[in-house]
């Protein structure tokens, strides 16, 4: 994209000169930042003359044309600090894959939205969401919908970017917690388990282990065997040291062994992992003879205020997310490419995870801290 001659704005194509009207959506778990997004969404486009329409509940909000609201800089005003999001989310089944009840029949889903996105006026979509909502921007966009990708989740799993919003603050909190689990350990001399939230990955009970000073971190991407960490905190003790913190990540699984599932994948919904934690807890003090117990964060993870960082780095993506809108930059995503805001094909970003890498440098530092990783 060039600039004028006359140092004035850039111009745009033709075809991105009529973008007038824009819907925004939230699909997916809720993450800390996703109000901040909207709000720099709305900002961006309405200083730009843009009309933002936000559509409630994912993309169920293009089903009734009364799922909708126009957003005004004073529908946004205040809402940064605020967890959650203000469209509400769903996490639930594929809309490519069933038939919904409308107010004039039942339809396929995805025909319905296509068909509801051209009658309510609307010129491209910011979609924010995690690995399956942005899978189903993609197959909407080879549709024929014009849209950008924000990428969202607290796992941090999603490829192409080196951070999502929501990861910062979900870490920020497990340590939090962690620091406060220290002075009981330490007092009963006991293992505290903390099981975090990571189905497939384990950047959170990565960082927020190193940053919480655990003893021992078991990620989905080292499986482990429980006797090497039980010896580890033997060993703790043999010096001096009578508690142990061991933060376990929920999609933790031990050697030959398979993650812990509370319920099975069905149509439309993916399996619940859980009680990984209470799992190790009860291997560990069997094999310590030490006293044990488990502390399960779960959807902790996901409230409260985001963190400084994720506030400015959701911020940072609603503007990206206008600003290629405008220059009819589609079908991408948006991307944290140190120190930068960049974006990716998102046919480059589905169907993938991004998981620890094994010789990653903070799994490096820890190892030689002597945090056990019971391989």
């Amino acid at each position: 994209m060039e600039h004028t001659a006359g140092g004035g704005p850039p111009e745009y194509p033709d075809c991105m000169q009529k973008l007038k009207r824009i819907g925004i959506l939230t699909g997916g778990g809720d993450a800390p930042g996703l109000n901040a997004v909207i709000r720099a969404v709305v900002k961006a486009g309405v200083n730009d003359g843009i009309e933002v329409v936000g559509l409630e509940d994912s993309f169920d909000g293009l089903i009734e044309p009364n799922r909708s609201r126009v957003l005004s800089a004073k529908d946004v005003t205040g809402i940064l600090r605020r967890g959650g999001t203000i469209l509400g989310t769903v996490n639930r089944g594929d809309p490519f894959a069933h038939q919904v009840e409308t107010s004039e029949g039942k339809q396929d889903y995805s025909t319905r939205v296509v068909e509801m996105f051209h009658r309510m006026g609307l010129d491209a979509l910011v979609v924010l969401g995690g690995d399956g909502t942005l899978a189903i921007a993609h197959k909407f966009s080879r549709m024929g919908i014009p849209l950008v990708g924000v990428p969202k989740t607290i796992d941090n799993d999603i490829v192409g970017t080196t951070n999502t919003f929501g990861f910062d603050t979900a870490v920020a909190f497990a340590t939090d917690a962690i620091d406060r689990l220290h002075t009981t350990a330490e007092a009963h001399r006991r293992i505290m388990v903390v099981e975090v939230m990571g189905r497939y990955t384990g950047w959170i009970a990565l960082y927020a282990g190193l940053g919480g000073g655990a003893d021992a971190i078991l990620i989905p991407e080292i499986p482990c065997d429980l006797t090497k960490v039980a010896q580890s905190i033997q060993e703790r003790d043999a010096w001096g040291a009578h508690f142990s913190i061991v933060v376990v990540a929920e999609g933790a699984k031990e050697m030959g062994g398979s993650a812990s599932l509370v319920k099975q994948a069905s149509i439309g919904r993916a399996e619940r992992l859980g009680g990984m934690g209470h799992r190790v807890a009860a291997e560990l003090e069997e094999m310590t003879g030490k006293e044990t117990r488990v502390v399960v964060l779960g959807h902790l993870q996901r409230g409260g205020s985001p963190t400084a960082f994720d506030r400015v780095l959701a911020t940072r993506f609603g503007g990206k997310a206008v600003e290629m809108l405008k220059a009819g930059e589609t079908d991408r995503m948006v991307a944290f490419k140190p120190p930068s805001i960049g974006s990716v094909p998102l046919e480059e970003v589905v169907g993938k995870t991004r998981t620890v890498p094994l010789d990653f440098d903070v799994v490096r530092t820890a190892r030689a801290i002597g945090v056990s990783f019971g391989d």
